[in-house]
């Protein structure tokens, strides 16, 4: 039996795109693993408290337990979300650092980030330097051992249809958008 770990960081309840890819992929992955359990933590709605706690024993039993981690990330301010950061404190520990011979604990489980952004930040845009989302996140899952099955999912240009300065790439945001999905149903079936 498979497990799969979903947490989703958008403020947003409604409108979020991060959280709408994401369903995607949980509902896909539902449909291939019929038996396999599913853990969502909303990190909006519940967010964790800053390094240490009570709750640690928690989010790290359920990274441990999951075979597969799909993740919402909307980009604010160039990055993630403060409470996703959070998260990410309580479950870089020690115990899964990458160890000296090259092993850790955690490899071998699949993740899935899917981003949301405003904007364009691809190679080659003029705000390809400002993506401290996707860098942030390689750097620390390469720390835990997360960073050998680790796949990005952007839909970008989010933001098309309400700021007049992006309204010339709505096209190329709906396509952002739709291969996402296409993608997260791939990732999720494989």
């Amino acid at each position: 039996m498979s497990n799969l770990l979903h947490i989703d960081s958008s403020i947003r309840t409604e409108g979020s795109v991060s959280r709408e890819v994401t369903k995607a992929f949980v509902d896909a992955w539902k449909e291939a693993n019929p038996g396999g359990a599913h853990v969502y933590r909303d990190l909006a709605k519940d967010p964790v408290p800053h390094v240490g706690g009570e709750p640690q024993d928690d989010l790290v039993a359920e990274v441990r337990a999951a075979d597969v981690i799909v993740i919402g990330a909307p980009m604010y301010n160039f990055s993630i979300p403060s409470t996703l950061k959070a998260w990410i404190d309580q479950i870089a520990i020690r115990d899964f650092f990458v160890r000296e011979d090259g092993t850790a604990e955690l490899h071998g489980k699949r993740v899935v980030v899917v981003t949301a952004r405003g904007g364009s930040y691809k190679p080659g845009t003029p705000r390809e330097g400002f993506d401290f989302q996707e860098p942030f996140l390689r750097a620390v899952f390469n720390l835990i051992g997360l960073d050998r099955n680790l796949e990005f999912v952007h839909a970008e240009l989010t933001l098309a249809d309400v700021n007049p300065q992006l309204a010339q790439f709505r096209e190329l945001a709906v396509e952002s958008l739709a291969d996402a999905h296409r993608v997260v149903k791939e990732l999720a079936a494989a």
